[in-house]
């Protein structure tokens, strides 16, 4: 199990660490700054912190253990002149890096290998620990594209980015809202996939259509890849073949089915956690009680898991990234947007407040 837990939040990223079998707040970092991201790269432990100065651009930052070094953020091409793309309210989509959404390592057969997902909808990849990056244009200038919308955030955003254990040419990532995609050579070629998927919020003839697909959150299982969970901003669906088709089992789902978190289990398939909410109209767990759903049949019942979080008055929100599994797939974290970070040792039966105090958390990661 691991030990070790970074929190990025609003107002720096924090460490927290297990001794004595107890959990404390050991370390705090980039104090004041908006950190909305952070990956520990499991190959050479390296780990990595995407910071958001809005006004003054994104930082990427490196720390190999003793101490930080800042990185090249991935940067877009320069707009050619004529084009004209338009976000969702009618306003321009800039060619430049608003947000790093998404950070995952490479496979184990690819040292230093780095993927990265952004705003407004460009994927990155690094062949040198992040030191440099290569856009993704065969993805970028796709003629599908530019159909891409925002979801969560104004503008289109990749969150997910899942690399197949058994060939790392695998890639499938996520758009936030512009569905499911694949690449099985290595981000030269892409296909649309998740057929399956259903969006109420659009026009009755893309309801079904992959293309218009809210996903919220992709997870693959490791010992099993053909196996995808998705927390769609509809509903819950699972694949069981790479994510060419999903079957929605939304009306099983307990709670409710509408949330942003989800992880799997690494080594079975039919074991996954997701964090319930309210859905548009408000956003909050459901009759103001935290809970953690868990399913370990493969969706078709779910487990309502309260035992440590609190059931009256809780209006905690789960990002997509602030609920974490490490890889012995019993330890949990998540942290929520009143700056609440929860511990569960025993794959969500009970749960433990380390703190009530931080800054509203973007993401969650054991390290």
């Amino acid at each position: 199990m691991s030990d070790r837990i970074r929190v990025a939040t609003r107002k720096g990223l924090f460490t927290v660490v297990r001794e004595k079998g107890a959990w404390r707040i050991s370390k705090a970092e980039f104090l004041g700054d908006n950190v909305s991201l952070t990956l520990t790269d499991p190959r050479d432990g390296c780990c990595y912190a995407a910071l958001d100065h809005g006004h003054f651009g994104v930082k990427l930052h490196r720390s190999k253990g003793d101490g930080w070094e800042e990185l090249a953020a991935p940067s877009y091409p320069e707009k050619p002149e004529g084009i004209e793309e338009l976000d969702m309210w009618g306003r321009p989509i800039p060619w430049s890096t608003v947000r790093i959404w998404a950070l995952e390592a490479g496979g184990a057969d690819e040292p230093g290998v780095l993927w990265c997902g952004t705003l407004p909808g460009g994927l990155f990849k690094s062949s040198d620990h992040g030191q440099s990056w290569q856009m993704m244009r065969s993805l970028w200038d796709h003629p599908l594209r530019p159909k891409w919308m925002g979801g969560g955030a104004d503008l289109p955003g990749i969150h997910s980015i899942c690399v197949d254990p058994r060939n790392s040419q695998h890639v499938c990532i996520a758009v936030s809202t512009g569905g499911l995609w694949h690449t099985s050579d290595g981000g030269e070629t892409w296909e649309q996939r998740g057929e399956g998927m259903r969006a109420d919020h659009v026009p009755p003839e893309l309801t079904h259509a992959p293309i218009a697909q809210d996903v919220h959150r992709l997870a693959q299982c490791p010992a099993a890849p053909e196996r995808m969970w998705i927390q769609h901003h509809n509903g819950i669906f699972v694949s069981s073949d790479a994510g060419r088709n999903f079957k929605e089992i939304s009306d099983v789902a307990r709670p409710s089915a509408f949330g942003f978190g989800v992880v799997v289990h690494p080594k079975n398939p039919d074991l996954a956690w997701f964090v319930p909410e309210i859905k548009d109209e408000q956003r909050i767990p459901v009759g103001g009680r935290l809970a953690v759903s868990r399913t370990r049949d493969g969706g078709r019942s779910f487990e309502v898991l309260t035992n440590g979080l609190p059931q009256e008055h809780a209006y905690d929100v789960v990002y997509r990234h602030a609920l974490t599994l490490d890889t012995s797939g019993d330890r949990l974290a998540f942290g929520s947007t009143t700056g609440s970070l929860y511990v569960s040792e025993d794959q969500g039966e009970s749960w433990h407040c380390i703190t009530q105090t931080l800054p509203p958390v973007y993401a969650v990661a054991f390290s």
